[in-house]
């Protein structure tokens, strides 16, 4: 037994689940709190850890190791947000440790107690809102204070979460900032989420334009180790009123936690794609819960599980239907690229007429346009017309992207980078053409086809560089832009005022896909692209041209009446009858080796124990199959999905598989890594 002087208590650590390091236990000389952050020794190593709670069984003195340091300066973490690390570890099948220690600031985890005490007087220090006028509140429509009203009531008697669908330029942002402005009233914190970096700094302008006396932190992979460790001090020590970030910031420790916002809610980017694979809008609602707060998803176009909770009643929807400031929707008008004349053998141009005509009408009165294609890079291939060479990937099953800005040939997968050969490396012949075009392209036929236009480009090669993203957001905002060009990075949240005219190229790629969830998300991101239009009620004419080689399709005849329901009930009859989310629940079990033959291997034994277990029945799991891009970077890459109409059935079944799972990965040789991910987006 541990001597008077002395207690145990369990450590989490950041280790997987199958090395048995998740939890163990320690002495120390007295009482340590659950939540409090320690260094513990690990092997010949000193690591950070969580104490999690006291240890579940007795040990003598000599048989533990000690604490070597407790973090007394920092107060322990709340038991809601262990609560929160805990459910996540068991959903989505990963070690508390991974999940706890993953959440907190790198250099949390990596700086001594007095360094972090010193870090902690510094965020103490940290300069504070100072006290100013804020910006005159906009007017609320009928439909905005049913909303606010609604969200107000789930503050003081917690409800199930609300969906905010609002079309876009409905005023969502205008509900969000009302509902921050009640809860700091009522003394509490605030957390907004956003789907990618490039929404933060539009919306933390107006947090802070509107909250100037309030202390607003933003939590994002761009910031500095140091800054985002002291935005996480200030919001876990309750001086941040308001928290702004991306995914990650779903794990902000915040004790005084009164809103969460999902901005996007319908945004594949809060899905992390590696290590604990969350989905950080589902943990946004699970925490609500927990912590008994009002969440609020806001969404013109909701993923389709959302949207069939607030069908069943699950989720409550507060509708925004009308545009504010009496601003109307553009009208979608569909080009059949089918219909341009061309000579045999020569590919379609870039823009047909029509829209060429439209956007020089536009930028000839002085507004502007959006160009939205989905794709980076100046061509998607070069290839040699002689011998027939395409610029693959010699990495992937993927082809290398050609930029002519910098001359390379780059793979968007691996990263490879190589300069554009001078001749074909097969034949030698000296013309080498692209196929296809991106963003990179477009730009350059749109200044060739339109030269006294100013042209921008927003994507991600082009806001590579520190700065550039808001140098080229405040040039489009200042109207010193006629023409912007960009992949879906430009066609969500942006609220610019002067663009009238949208132009959708190539959006037909999505409509045929084997992916089950490509008609949603095309849907989305050209309604999305739509609502960048006619957001000034002086644009009354404002207009979206699409051009489709497919005009017929049903995902047009939706979109041209801007209508999402019409479009989701369709889908949902699908899903049901094929029996897919949200009407069956998924993972999927990826395996990645050198050789195909290891990944296979890998999988079909696992499917031959997974079926041998009693937590089976009701669980199909279906062979293993190559993923899209099969190879990456060398690695061949399987997949095997399973499929369930209980969640509870999936998630017993996955805890039971999953320990055979870790002791068959010493089977079988040349297998470089496997994970399971719980409810992909993808498949």
């Amino acid at each position: 037994m541990s001597s008077p002087e002395s207690t145990t208590v369990q450590v989490v650590v950041d280790a997987p689940r199958h090395a048995g390091l998740a939890a163990l236990d320690y002495r120390c000389d007295r009482s340590i709190e659950p939540g409090a952050l320690v260094r513990v020794p690990l092997g010949r190593r000193e690591v950070a850890g969580i104490v999690w709670q006291a240890a579940q069984r007795p040990h003598t003195p000599a048989e533990l190791r000690a604490v070597v340091q407790r973090f007394e300066m920092l107060s322990p973490l709340p038991p809601q947000w262990m609560a929160l690390v805990e459910f996540a570890a068991g959903y989505y099948q990963r070690s508390i440790g991974e999940v706890a220690l993953a959440a907190l600031p790198s250099e949390l985890r990596r700086l001594s107690a007095a360094q972090l005490a010193a870090r902690v007087r510094r965020s103490q220090r940290a300069p504070h809102a100072l006290a100013a006028p804020a910006s005159a509140a906009a007017t609320l429509t009928a439909q905005q204070s049913a909303a606010l009203a609604a969200i107000d009531d789930a503050a003081s008697q917690p409800r199930a979460p609300l969906l905010l669908h609002g079309v876009t330029g409905s005023g969502k942002t205008e509900v969000y900032l009302r509902a921050s402005e009640h809860a700091l009233a009522r003394g509490r914190q605030v957390l907004l989420l956003v789907p990618e970096i490039n929404l933060t700094p539009q919306l933390l302008a107006r947090v802070v334009e509107r909250f100037p006396s309030r202390s607003v932190v933003a939590m994002h992979s761009a910031l500095t180790p140091a800054q985002r460790l002291q935005a996480w001090l200030r919001a876990h020590a309750g001086s941040a009123d308001i928290v702004l970030g991306t995914r990650l910031a779903v794990f902000a420790s915040l004790p005084r936690l009164g809103l969460i916002v999902v901005d996007e809610e319908h945004d594949a980017s809060y899905k992390q794609q590696e290590g604990a694979r969350y989905s950080a809008r589902d943990l946004a609602v699970y925490r609500g819960h927990l912590e008994r707060v009002p969440v609020v998803l806001g969404s013109a176009t909701p993923s389709l599980e959302t949207w069939q909770h607030a069908r069943s009643g699950r989720y409550q929807r507060l509708p925004l239907d009308e545009r504010i400031g009496g601003a109307v929707l553009p009208r979608v008008r569909l080009f059949d690229m089918g219909s341009l004349p061309r000579a045999p053998g020569q590919p379609p141009p870039a823009l047909a007429p029509a829209v060429l005509d439209a956007l020089r009408e536009r930028t000839a009165r002085g507004e502007q346009a959006l160009v939205f294609l989905n794709r980076r890079g100046y061509a998607p291939v070069l290839h040699c017309p002689d011998c027939g060479w395409k610029s693959e990937c010699p990495h992937c099953s993927a082809w290398r992207v050609f930029h002519k800005f910098d001359r390379t040939l780059r793979c968007h997968h691996c990263g490879a980078s190589e300069s554009v050969p001078r001749a074909c490396p097969s034949c030698g012949n000296l013309d080498i053409q692209p196929i296809g075009r991106g963003t990179e392209k477009l730009a350059e036929q749109l200044a060739a086809a339109l030269p006294v236009a100013r042209i921008a480009r927003l994507d991600a090669d082009a806001t590579r560089s520190r700065g550039a993203l808001e140098r080229t957001l405040a040039a489009v905002h200042d109207g010193e832009v006629d023409i912007l060009v960009g992949t879906q990075m430009v066609t969500k949240g942006h609220d610019f005022r002067r663009i009238s005219l949208v132009v959708a190229v190539n959006p037909d790629s999505a409509l045929f896909s084997s992916d089950f969830r490509a008609a949603e998300r095309q849907f989305a991101l050209l309604m999305q692209a739509a609502g960048r239009a006619g957001r000034d009620a002086a644009h009354a004419g404002s207009e979206m041209w699409v051009q489709t080689w497919h005009p017929q399709h049903a995902l047009f005849a939706a979109l041209r009446a801007h209508d999402y329901a019409l479009f989701a009930q369709r889908l949902l009859a699908e899903r049901e009858a094929a029996g897919l989310p949200p009407f069956a629940h998924l993972a999927l079990l990826r395996a990645e080796a050198r050789d195909a033959a290891a990944a296979m291997k890998f999988l079909r034994r696992a499917a031959e124990l997974g079926a041998a277990l009693p937590e089976a029945s009701g669980v199909a799991v279906y062979p293993p199959v190559p993923m899209a891009v099969a190879r990456v970077a060398n690695v061949e890459r399987l997949q095997m999905l399973a499929e369930s109409a209980s969640r509870l059935r999936l998630q017993r079944f996955l805890a039971a598989w999953l320990p055979q799972l870790h002791a068959l990965r010493g089977e079988v040789k040349g297998l470089a890594r496997w994970a399971v991910d719980v409810d992909p987006l993808a498949i």
